[in-house]
């Protein structure tokens, strides 16, 4: 990395150092009205009522945790439905400029899938997707799936913290005020400034010109800036285009491309000191943006430094030399050259940190080392800070697993925040921690013996492997990315893949609404001398170790196989 990349990492740095307090302090009081009355409420609660009336729900009704989950699994199924039926129907709806015909049955499976559960998968190309589809289906699934992650997050916390109670708060209440309070302003103002850099937004249909070559080209039209904002703010991943985040109308420079990063980021790192907030107790906020903030970090600086380093058998026939004195050489295949290498680090390792899934490079084109810390990025379950909400709870499940581990230590019950953690608890974080590693491994175990699914890569022996596992990686974890080199516009990966991301998406989340209603009945127990504290850095140095030991006992054998394996080999 040159001194200038280094410069916009700790720019980067800067700036989500400066988020976490102000978005986080925000949000607390967004989910906790005791706190004190967050800005705009007023203008914000107008709207709300509306809402409210026109949907039917009564506000100031909370729900158990078995209803907040059945809210969540009806909005969920509905949504999928619905998305479905429009992408079918898109040929004869309006705002279809480019008469776009209506999406064949695998793929609006596969795509309305994909959206609702906050994964963003695109197994579909440019010239798909009418501008309806993209606004109205899309780009609306990019709000309410980011928002549904952060309800059940907030409703985990209120278990956490509430006392003697059976309710965790209202899904829909959640729902709406995450959109119109959260995430549409953070959109809104993003958009402005992505627009004033040059992504377009409008409702053109594809134009053709002639260039001064004398060749055609195809110039497209769309609502993109407005996209690209909640794609990045809420973690979702799914462009407008399917070269995604490489392509220029939707981050055409420098100052979008760290726009881009930090939405990606902002949310989930802040999300942290909301916790903090709300449990009365901000060291234990910190211990957690710690943990999630060294994940981050130590991930990122693997990718950011291998590629521009380059392929070292390049190297050795000095194939690999500066090409000016600030643009450092290293691997460019799969590169934008306005972006550079280490910048497709940063972003790289952003991205599969969170759920957003959006590129501004081909991952497919990584080093072996560097394609393997993007995937396992993914397999620490994205808590590193994750999605909206879903990495807050997936780091607090390792939270509860690494207290417990402490707890038989020291001859103890486990507590956190004052409440025991018993049996009926580990069993539903030892559910939540399977759950990954049965459907990744089960789904890519049988794409490996089966010859339709085989015959879908593009590369044999251990990047092929590695391409399989990546796939179902990312659907599970619902982030959406992808190695190119594999074609999953078939019957067996639109399928399987969409049943994958239903079960990563749902399945947790009832698990961990299920361990929030169990915590939110107990009882208060008063800290002794002999409570393990939660909130020092020896339990953030704790809970990280948990983390590394967890996801390497489960998924060391595959990543041998794949990335290193590769690697040792030197065939890349």
């Amino acid at each position: 990395m040159t001194l200038q990349n280094w410069a916009a990492l700790a720019l980067l740095i800067v700036a989500i150092v400066v988020t976490v307090p102000l978005l986080g302090g925000y949000m607390a009081k967004v989910y906790d009205p005791t706190l004190g009355r967050p800005r705009g409420d007023r203008f914000f609660s107008a709207i709300e009522r509306v809402v409210y009336r026109f949907c039917g729900v009564n506000p100031e009704r909370e729900q158990r945790w078995n209803v907040y989950a059945l809210s969540l699994l009806a909005f969920s199924l509905v949504s999928v439905l619905v998305l479905y039926v429009q992408l079918r129907l898109q040929g004869h709806l309006f705002l279809n400029p480019d008469h776009y015909k209506g999406v064949e049955p695998k793929l609006s499976f596969n795509t309305a899938v994909s959206f609702v559960t906050n994964t963003n998968w695109q197994a579909y190309g440019d010239g798909v997707m009418s501008h309806l589809s993209q606004m109205a289906g899309l780009a609306f699934h990019n709000f309410v799936s980011a928002a549904a992650g952060a309800a059940v997050a907030v409703a985990f916390i209120r278990g956490l913290v509430r006392r003697r109670t059976r309710t965790l708060g209202n899904f829909w209440v959640d729902l709406t005020r995450t959109c119109t309070r959260i995430l549409l302003p953070l959109t809104f103002l993003a958009s402005i400034v992505l627009l004033s850099q040059g992504v377009i937004d409008n409702f053109n249909a594809s134009k053709t010109v002639h260039t001064v070559a004398g060749q055609t080209q195809t110039i497209p039209g769309g609502p993109v800036a407005s996209q690209e904002a909640i794609k990045e703010g809420g973690q979702n991943g799914g462009g407008f285009f399917g070269a995604n985040s490489i392509h220029p109308f939707e981050n055409p420079n420098g100052i979008t491309n760290f726009l881009e990063v930090w939405l990606e980021l902002a949310i989930p790192f802040s999300l942290a000191f909301t916790f903090g907030k709300m449990a009365r107790d901000q060291k234990q906020g910190w211990v957690v943006f710690a943990v999630m903030f060294a994940l981050w970090l130590a991930m990122l600086l693997v990718v950011a430094n291998l590629e521009p380093a380059g392929n070292p058998h390049l190297t050795a026939v000095g194939a690999n030399q500066k090409v000016t004195a600030v643009q450092a050489g290293g691997n460019f295949e799969g590169k934008d050259t306005r972006i550079g290498n280490a910048a497709c680090g940063v972003f790289g390792g952003s991205t599969t940190s969170t759920s957003s899934g959006a590129v501004n490079c081909q991952h497919d084109s990584l080093l072996p080392l560097s394609g393997g810390a993007t995937m396992v990025n993914m397999m620490f379950g994205e808590i590193s800070p994750g999605g909206t909400g879903s990495g807050l709870f997936g780091m607090l499940i390792f939270a509860l697993l690494s207290v417990f581990i402490a707890g038989l230590m020291v001859g103890r019950t486990p507590e956190y925040l004052g409440k025991k953690i018993q049996s009926q608890e580990m069993k539903l974080v030892a559910l939540y921690l399977l759950l990954p590693a049965i459907f990744i491994l089960a789904f890519a175990g049988a794409a490996v013996i089966i010859s339709t699914a085989l015959n879908a890569r593009t590369n044999a022996g251990p990047h092929g492997l590695s391409e399989i596992v990546y796939a179902y990686t990312s659907a599970f974890n619902n982030n959406g990315s992808a190695f190119g080199g594999l074609s999953v516009n078939t019957a067996w990966y639109d399928t399987t893949l969409g049943i994958v991301m239903l079960a990563g998406r749902l399945l947790p989340m009832v698990a961990v609404l299920a361990i929030g209603g169990s915590l939110a009945r107990k009882k208060h127990v008063p800290a002794t001398a002999g409570t393990f504290p939660t909130g020092t850095p020896l339990f953030g140095g704790l809970v990280f170790g948990v983390v590394i030991i967890v996801v390497g006992l489960t998924y060391f054998p595959v990543v041998s196989l794949g990335p290193i394996v590769e690697h040792l080999a030197g065939k890349f």
